[in-house]
């Protein structure tokens, strides 16, 4: 089965893929590979229009949706 996600908020629509896309981009840009990623959690908060997250329960970062 193939899932997808959409976020929908404020007229806007993010695919989660774009937002993974996103957070393994910050952990590339520090010199990680990719093939290192364990974990990712994603927190979403759409009335900040961020995303905050965390790879392998020690890097974090965040980015604006």
């Amino acid at each position: 089965m193939k899932a997808e996600l959409f976020m929908e908020f404020h007229g806007k629509q993010v695919a989660e893929s774009d937002i993974m896309k996103e957070a393994k981009k910050s952990w590339t840009d520090a010199g990680n590979k990719i093939g290192d990623i364990h974990s990712c959690k994603l927190y979403i908060k759409p009335e900040e229009n961020m995303t905050y997250f965390v790879i392998n329960e020690d890097y974090t970062g965040n980015f604006s949706l």
